[in-house]
């Protein structure tokens, strides 16, 4: 047989969607995990569509993940990340999805990996790309995961079961420290130009710039983004210089694709969702338009956007500088293309520099298909 077929489950997590795999039913060789998730999600595809495969063409539908037993002893699951790119055979492994992360939980009850009995579950994940621990809560029904709710994100239609996640201590996952260069800003030059910049790791590594120094105002639809190549270049040449000043690069050219996310940040302006909804300047803290994967996002990544807000409580970042003062001191309101994300962040001063002691998101998650997925049978 030209094909055989591996367990599988394809869920939504917040704003993204991946495969999810049992981590039993993969051979535990890393360059056939690459080879097996390029085949599943239809990479590479030149025409951008991976149409032969489970991908959506977005750098946010192109998601692998494995679930298996713990490593850590204040968890309950391991959960490890694939970023699929979507147009050459590509598998970066180097960070994590916070919104497929909320996710996890639910798999882990309704696949038998860890018992709930019902009312509030709390799975503890070890998320291992980052080396941090989440807590997962949600409601559960019947001993699964509960779908049905009242709780509405932006960018997804409809309503959900809430998803509470904590991501503890944040900060240096990738890179060792919440700022890796030390600095609240630095400056990043490209052609002759200077550029401000905030690096953050937390969650994942970002770097947050000034819309108005790169020739953007922050209220840009993603089209508009990716239609002007110029643009383009010069985010993905300062998110490379990013990158080696961060410690994730000895070369731009050998940055990462998924890291350092790159973010254009603005102050609160009123402006057009996605939907057609009108979000006024009153409504959130901060704008914020990010590009992933040589894209730019229809929404903001939950990692991004967990960054963001612990930026957003680090004086003399950029982030903190541009932020209107917040409404609630809980929490900051992210204005993105889909339209405003709520995040809290618990920071604190320290005499050894800034410390992230904690993010919490809230998202919703649904099992769209389960059995099993068609690979061919030499990559096994």
């Amino acid at each position: 047989m030209d094909q055989a077929f591996i367990p599988a489950v394809f869920l939504r997590g917040g704003s993204s969607k991946g495969v999810f795999f049992h981590a039993k039913d993969l051979p535990r060789d890393r360059a056939r995990q690459d080879a097996i998730f390029l085949s599943v999600l239809g990479s590479p595809d030149p025409y951008g569509r991976q149409l032969d495969g489970m991908g959506g063409g977005i750098s946010s539908l192109s998601k692998a993940v494995i679930i298996g037993p713990p490593t850590h002893p204040d968890a309950d699951v391991d959960y490890t990340f694939a970023q699929v790119a979507v147009d050459r055979p590509l598998v970066d492994w180097s960070g994590n999805c916070g919104n497929l992360s909320s996710a996890v939980g639910p798999f882990a009850v309704d696949e038998g990996l860890v018992r709930a009995s019902d009312g509030e579950a709390l799975i503890r994940i070890h998320q291992v790309n980052t080396k941090r621990i989440i807590h997962a809560r949600f409601l559960v029904r019947g001993r699964r995961a509960a779908t049905e709710g009242d709780f509405a994100m932006a960018g997804v239609a409809g309503t959900g079961a809430r998803i509470r996640l904590d991501f503890l201590s944040p900060g240096g996952g990738a890179t060792g420290r919440l700022l890796p260069t030390g600095n609240a800003q630095d400056v990043l030059e490209h052609a002759g130009r200077r550029y401000r910049a905030t690096l953050i790791d937390a969650a994942n590594a970002c770097v947050f710039l000034d819309a108005r120094e790169v020739g953007l105002t922050g209220t840009e639809s993603p089209e508009a983004i990716e239609a002007d190549p110029a643009r383009m270049a010069l985010l993905d040449a300062l998110r490379r210089q990013a990158a080696v000043r961060m410690g994730l690069a000895a070369t731009p050219e050998a940055a990462p694709l998924a890291i350092p996310k790159v973010a254009v940040v603005a102050a609160p302006a009123a402006y057009r969702a996605l939907d057609g909804a009108a979000i006024a300047a009153d409504t959130h803290e901060i704008a914020v338009r990010m590009i992933s994967m040589e894209r730019a996002h229809r929404a903001v990544p939950l990692t991004g956007g967990m960054a963001l807000g612990v930026a957003c409580r680090i004086e003399g970042s950029l982030p903190h500088a541009l932020a209107a003062p917040p409404a609630r001191a809980e929490e900051v309101r992210l204005a993105n293309p889909s339209g405003l994300l709520s995040v809290g962040a618990e920071v604190r001063r320290t005499e050894a520099g800034w410390h992230a002691d904690s993010a919490v998101v809230f998202r919703t998650a649904r099992r769209l298909m389960q059995g099993a997925v068609a690979v061919p049978t030499r990559l096994l």
